[in-house]
């Protein structure tokens, strides 16, 4: 969210093998090897030209060459896939190849300084990781459970019932044990083991909302309550157009927070002091269970945005 400016831009496409990148204002392209040595390179780069390197997300492939940029002092940027993509249709390119990529990077970033993200601390990089796997195990159980209950149906179970009671045992073993370890990185700091407690005061953010919240948006009373809307996907876009009022919809965001705070939302519409009238109002006001349960989520990140900002656990006359 802060806007940074330098002398020189160096928009990277990053590859498993390789660096392609693009230098701004000389438009000095060239290619380095995805290794610790092309991540030194790139560092001494930036460092002599005083620039900001910045780069797409792409699924993990760029963190080692951020985390090494970090630790030598160079200002970075990750910057959505999606936000360069519209860029590149805004100019017409159509061509894609990782030279063009990394020029598009570059001169989106001279065109939106102030877009993208920089580099949590090394704990939130921890946690990020520790609660993504633990969402794929959790999400490999539900489809084992759904499993089970097709065999039961077809009268197969007999036939797997040993294996898949040992592969559920195996999964809730290893689901409780990253708990604990997510657990144990936020009892380690005293600003996570505040934010969580703050978090976990208001009825309908349970652990595991809490820890995504602080694991997905570090950005957490740090910005607008629009904003944090806006970042989870929550925030409605209006098509509109002359007299023509188009229908409100939502859209981008980081994804994986915004399902665990539909989640959250569900017990908030039922549980929460506040919020469970508000729900109420919708669902006589005769609106869809999509549409009240959207704008639960929205105000429950707006709440917690802003009981993060002034650092006071839940009450209701807060709310």
């Amino acid at each position: 969210m802060n806007r940074i400016t330098r002398d020189a831009i160096l928009g990277i496409d990053v590859s498993r093998d390789w660096l392609d990148i693009h230098c701004l204002p000389s438009n000095q392209r060239l290619r380095l090897p995805n290794s610790e040595d092309g991540h030194a390179r790139v560092g001494a780069l930036a460092k002599s030209a005083c620039a900001l390197v910045c780069f797409e997300a792409t699924g993990g492939q760029e963190w080692r060459l951020w985390s090494a940029l970090d630790v030598a002092g160079v200002a970075t940027r990750q910057l959505p896939p999606a936000q360069i993509k519209a860029f590149a249709a805004s100019r017409g390119t159509r061509a894609k190849t990782d030279r063009i990529d990394a020029e598009l990077i570059a001169r989106f970033m001279a065109f939106r300084p102030d877009a993208g993200r920089t580099l949590p601390h090394e704990k939130i990089r921890l946690l990020r990781a520790l609660v993504s796997k633990r969402g794929q195990l959790v999400e490999t159980r539900k489809r084992l459970l759904a499993q089970i209950k097709a065999h039961a149906k077809l009268g197969s179970d007999d036939l797997f019932d040993v294996m898949d009671g040992d592969l559920k045992d195996l999964l809730d073993r290893q689901i409780a044990g990253l708990e604990v370890r997510i657990e144990q990185i936020i009892a380690s700091e005293e600003g996570l083991a505040t934010t969580a407690a703050i978090l976990r005061s208001v009825p309908g953010i349970g652990p595991v909302a809490s820890t995504m919240l602080i694991a997905e948006m570090p950005e957490l009373g740090q910005i607008t309550g629009e904003q944090a809307a806006a970042l989870t996907g929550l925030a409605p876009i209006a098509h509109d157009s002359g007299a023509m009022r188009g229908k409100r919809a939502i859209g981008g965001g980081r994804r994986p927070l915004r399902h665990v705070m539909f989640q959250a939302a569900l017990v908030a519409s039922h549980h929460n002091p506040v919020l469970k009238p508000f729900a109420d109002r919708l669902r006589e006001a005769g609106k869809p269970h999509k549409v009240i349960i959207t704008a639960v989520a929205r105000k429950l990140v707006t709440i917690v945005n802003a009981l993060c900002k002034s650092r006071q656990k839940w009450t209701t006359q807060l709310a």
